[in-house]
């Protein structure tokens, strides 16, 4: 009888002692862990500041309080007009002082027909310092393909404007100008002896180079086979002028110069001349 009396009695005490081990797991938990909580909360309040400061600051950057009220242009333009100017400054500088977008303001100016690039920052407290740099044209140009007229920069970059000075006439296939303004340049040399100018320089589709006199000669060089070929064509003839000069006593319109010993002279009045056709039924 004792021991029926004592077997309940450990088994009570085996579900007090697995009571007891799920109340401490549970004290051990994120919400008995003061230090943890405490970590968590601070982060909580360090966003949430953060957050609200930030709103703060974007509400106070987008009142009306910092208005942008002048446009310094620090390079005095030579091409690019003042109403062009003031066109893009009213357009495309939109916001204040901090929310201007300023590749959006130097965009629009690039934009303008002479300007090369441009360069935008803040002038504190409402302005906007612009610096243009303009295209410096040194000739047309003509893409064969086309018939399009536009310039050519220093750089031998093609941009289209107006301009009515004094500049040589280049024309050759879509993405030659730059080597055509190469070319100007060394046949520019080549001819100084002359006393001539180079007033258009032409390429054709099947690299074929002819240059164009300001005194009305127009050289027919040929293609170039090999390095050199052509300035070497065109030195023996400069060098020859002065002989022909005294030799020949004809004015000379075309030389062509794509012989390998020598060069052909036309002269002017052997050149035809294109005469107006008359129309169907009158004489």
């Amino acid at each position: 009888m004792a021991e029926a009396r004592l077997r309940p009695a450990a088994v009570v005490s085996g579900r007090a002692t697995v009571r007891g081990g799920a109340r401490a797991q549970v004290e051990r938990g994120v919400w008995h862990r003061p230090a943890l909580l405490d970590l968590i909360s601070d982060i909580l309040m360090l966003l949430a500041a953060v957050g609200l400061g930030w709103a703060l600051v974007t509400w106070f950057l987008s009142r009306p309080l910092f208005p942008l009220r002048e446009l310094v242009v620090l390079t005095p333009p030579a091409h690019v007009t003042e109403a062009q100017l003031e066109y893009v400054a009213r357009t495309a500088m939109r916001g204040n002082f901090f929310t201007i977008e300023l590749d959006e303001v130097r965009n629009a100016f690039e934009k303008l027909p002479w300007v090369r690039r441009a360069e935008v920052r803040r002038r504190w407290p409402d302005g906007i310092e612009l610096r243009l740099e303009e295209h410096q044209a040194v000739a047309f140009w003509t893409a064969t393909e086309s018939g399009d007229t536009r310039l050519v920069n220093r750089q031998g970059e093609v941009f289209t404007a107006s301009s009515d000075a004094l500049m040589p006439h280049f024309a050759g296939p879509q993405g030659s100008a730059g080597r055509l303004l190469e070319r100007y340049q060394a046949y520019s040399q080549l001819l100084r002896p002359m006393g001539v100018g180079l007033a258009e320089l032409m390429l054709s589709a099947r690299e074929a180079w002819q240059l164009k006199l300001d005194n009305g000669l127009l050289i027919l060089l040929g293609r170039e086979q090999e390095k050199g070929a052509l300035d070497a064509r065109l030195m023996r003839f400069v060098n020859s002028w002065p002989e022909l000069q005294q030799k020949v006593d004809l004015q000379i319109a075309v030389a062509d110069l794509r012989y390998p010993g020598g060069f052909a002279l036309t002269p002017v009045d052997a050149v035809p001349i294109a005469r107006p056709q008359t129309p169907k039924g009158k004489k």
